[in-house]
């Protein structure tokens, strides 16, 4: 290689060698911001390929500080391999971009996530895939066709949540060769492991995460993955990945990346005020059902204990008030919480509110839920004592 001599001034700016070493042992791992990633030669670009495991080509593919994260997550859900997207909502689009096609067959519950079923509802008007919707309490209710190549899950569901029939609904799409994929944002990997969880030692093909939620855990960061414990699986995946040029920040991984030491704490606290609130709630005569899969009269409570063996449970609790209470009532209740503020997501430090009309979210019949507008609480880290309280002076305002 032949060197210029005698480089102008702003030459030699831009090619200046880096001096100072460039690695050093730290307790967070080194954040690498780019975009182009430089070949050291002909034989670095050709002789790769994009299936390596660290494929260092563009930083859409990847670069150390996103493979470092992908790498904790899928450890932390007990996977192998994980894909990073810019948010949860792009890794649920994800999965359904890389594994439906024209005629196909998918099966949501009918308490999936929201912004998923619109997702879905898309793909069916424009490229003519088959949405089919079951209850999620009912294993019966779903009745898979020949046709059918993928089974969408929630456990616990991010409203109401219902915990479902995992073992059995798992087991039922494995018979017949459907593939699995669980939406895992409640349980983050620590409420129970995906791909190894009841006695039978069950799995799921993939699992999706918000890490926007728990991973990231404050309230300013959006992220999500996928994670799968098949290569041939994960290769399909990735191969989409980037075909849609998805791709994450630098910065961001790296904040989510410094977050995950205290995940686990963060999630058990939160967990604990909200069981503390459930046991209050369950008091309060506004109310004709609190939603929690821990309580015994819970839907799915059953199945919850059957998968969450060490009895954790995300920090979300759900109320439904009575039918005298209507939208003008909830709309007072929620805009008189000081604490709680109104807002989608969760797992931050702030408790977050949010209220829904049921009647306008579920396409089937739900005997287990009652009749009523639903509020759902999302805990912070406030003390719980607080929170409390803050309930407590908004529901003065329904006397």
């Amino acid at each position: 290689m032949s060197h210029i001599l005698n480089k102008k001034s702003q030459t030699a700016l831009i090619h200046a060698p880096r001096k100072a070493p460039q690695y050093i042992s730290s307790i967070q791992p080194p954040l690498f911001r780019a975009s182009t990633i430089i070949f050291e030669n002909t034989d670095a670009l050709f002789n790769r390929h994009w299936t390596d495991p660290y494929d260092y080509s563009y930083g859409t593919h990847g670069t150390p500080t996103t493979f470092t994260l992908a790498d904790q997550i899928a450890q932390i859900e007990g996977g192998e391999y994980c894909l990073l997207a810019p948010s949860g909502l792009s890794a649920i689009n994800l999965v359904n971009s890389a594994l439906l096609k024209h005629g196909d067959e998918v099966w949501v519950p009918d308490n999936v996530y929201g912004p998923n079923m619109e997702h879905l509802r898309n793909l069916e008007r424009r490229y003519g895939i088959q949405v089919r919707v079951y209850n999620p309490m009912d294993i019966n209710s779903f009745t898979p066709s020949e046709h059918a190549k993928l089974l969408w899950l929630e456990a616990a569901g991010s409203v109401t949540l219902e915990f479902p029939d995992l073992v059995g609904l798992v087991k039922k799409a494995h018979a017949q060769h459907i593939l699995t994929v669980l939406d895992n944002t409640w349980g983050a990997g620590l409420a129970f492991n995906p791909f190894d969880f009841s006695t039978e030692h069950l799995a799921v093909d993939i699992s999706v995460h918000a890490l926007t939620k728990y991973p990231s855990g404050g309230g300013d960061i959006l992220m999500g993955s996928v994670v799968t414990r098949d290569q041939q699986l994960h290769h399909q995946l990735f191969r989409m990945h980037a075909i849609q040029g998805i791709a994450v920040s630098g910065d961001d991984t790296a904040q989510i990346q410094r977050s995950l030491a205290h995940m686990s704490m963060r999630y058990e606290q939160q967990a604990q005020s909200a069981l503390k609130l459930l046991t209050w709630l369950k008091q309060q005569p506004q109310f004709s059902q609190v939603l929690h899969p821990s309580d015994a009269n819970a839907a799915g409570h059953e199945y919850w204990k059957q998968v969450c063996q060490t009895g954790k449970s995300a920090g979300l609790v759900s109320v439904i008030f009575k039918p005298e209470y209507d939208l003008k009532a909830i709309r007072k209740f929620c805009d008189h919480l000081n604490l709680f503020k109104l807002g989608f997501s969760w797992g931050g430090p702030v408790s977050l509110v949010m209220l829904y009309e049921l009647n306008h979210m579920r396409s089937l019949q739900h005997t287990h839920l009652q009749q009523g507008l639903l509020v759902r609480f999302c805990i912070g880290l406030e003390d719980a004592d607080d929170l409390v309280q803050d309930i407590q002076n908004a529901l003065k305002q329904l006397e």
